[in-house]
């Protein structure tokens, strides 16, 4: 990002060249940039400051760990080194009338590759100065902040090398850093200190020598627990799983405020809701699966006069005399007796099965009051005296006769993991 000019303190707008770099903080993504206070006071020299996003100059006494010194008369500062008379950087003296004629970098030993050589400069120091004839004071400053920033971009290179932080970071963003590494060094410290205690203790119990037939018999008394622990584990698991049976999780019967669902689909209709047939249809197709799969589980005991043709949602029921009705739809609402006589033998189905369900219970010595029951009344094609049938009936009657059978079919679904060890045959589904 390049900016022509930037806010300073008090309202003044500092003119910057378009063309210099600006940096960015790596944690806080505010901008850093140089800036040449020449512009805006005396042209007798020059030096760099940093200003964070807010606008707000970084001057010298926020930079007291800089290790970037620029302006001669800083020299003269408490804990700035003096510049040094041989090596280092040592600026051209035809340049001597420039802004940065007395500037010099301090940086750590490792860092010297931030002076590389240029073909124009002279004795492996920085050219500081700018290359031409006669120039504006502006292009002669700007030249010297072009060295700065030159040597600022080597700097945090090398710095995030070093540092293993991306630079540059702004002060606060570098004292939040400071923040964490120190408490992280706590944090080590007390670790080395909890160590060095155990291994006191440990230096001061006496040792325990095993023989070689003692270590032998505590290696295998090691391998027998840990084979035990295994058996344990395996056993609490198989329980687990004789007690699962893949109905459960197949055909969830719940509620959804007025309606039944199952397998999140819902059975009914109300003057407010929409239910569309595509949902119903899959509705009463899980619902048929699942009663023909435990009724197929019984066969031959179970009399199976009424058949369930689970066929997803195009699902028929078949009576006795091998007629078939379609339990889907979509049908007329005030005319649907063969969409109402599937509904009705699917009811007839599941009361049939419902009392094969309280013989089991009576053959295997269970109490009558405790044997199998539905907690809805199923007498013809009504449930809980509410009717099934969709011709002539009110909306609300026909959806709570819905939700009944499938709470019915919920209670005869408990009923048959409580009694079988159900384990999904594909020779009798495919009958």
């Amino acid at each position: 990002m390049k900016s022509s000019n930037i806010m300073a303190d008090k309202g003044r707008i500092l003119p910057v060249d378009p063309n210099l770099q600006t940096w960015v903080c790596q944690n806080c993504r505010n901008y850093l940039c140089i800036l040449d206070d020449t512009f805006s006071s005396s042209r007798s020299g020059m030096h760099g400051s940093l200003i964070n996003g807010s606008g707000s100059v970084l001057g010298s006494t926020s930079m007291d760990h800089s290790f970037v010194v620029l302006p001669k008369q800083r020299n003269q500062v408490q804990g700035v080194p003096p510049r040094p008379r041989s090596g280092g950087v040592q600026p051209n003296s035809s340049q001597s009338g420039k802004a940065m004629e007395e500037s010099f970098v301090v940086l750590p030993p490792p860092a010297a590759s931030v002076y590389q050589c240029d073909s124009t400069s002279d004795e492996g120091g920085v050219h500081l100065s700018s290359q031409g004839g006669t120039s504006s004071p502006m292009q002669s400053n700007n030249s010297g902040l072009h060295s700065i920033i030159t040597v600022l971009q080597r700097a945090f290179g090398i710095a995030t090398t070093q540092m293993q932080v991306e630079q540059p970071l702004c002060l606060e963003c570098m004292r939040v850093l400071f923040d964490t590494l120190d408490k992280e060094a706590e944090d080590v410290d007390s670790d080395i200190k909890a160590y060095e205690a155990c291994l006191q203790f440990l230096e001061g119990e006496a040792p325990n020598v095993l023989s070689e037939a003692e270590f032998l018999k505590e290696k295998l008394k090691e391998e027998r627990d840990a084979i035990l622990a295994k058996i344990e584990v395996s056993q609490a698991h198989l329980e687990l799983l004789k007690k699962t049976n893949v109905l459960n999780d197949a055909f969830p019967i719940l509620s959804d405020g007025e309606f039944g669902t199952i397998s999140n689909f819902r059975l009914g209709r109300l003057p407010k809701i929409l239910v569309g047939w595509d949902e119903k249809n899959a509705a009463w197709g899980q619902a048929c699966l699942l009663l023909h799969t435990m009724a197929q589980y019984f066969q031959p005991k179970f009399s199976y006069r009424i058949k369930v043709l689970p066929m997803g949602s195009y699902s028929q029921i078949m009576d006795s005399r091998s007629n078939k009705y379609e339990l889907y739809g979509p049908v007329n609402l005030f005319w649907s007796s063969r969409y109402d006589e599937a509904m009705k033998l699917f009811l007839t189905c599941l009361k049939e099965f419902a009392e094969f369900a309280n013989s089991k219970d009576k053959e295997n010595n269970i109490p009558p009051e405790k044997c199998f029951k539905l907690p809805f009344k199923i007498e013809n094609d009504r449930v809980g005296n509410y009717s099934i049938a969709q011709s002539f009936n009110e909306e609300e009657n026909f959806t709570r006769a819905l939700k009944y059978t499938l709470n019915n079919l919920k209670w005869v679904l408990f009923w048959f993991v409580g009694n079988t060890n159900f384990q999904p045959l594909s020779a009798s589904l495919s009958k």
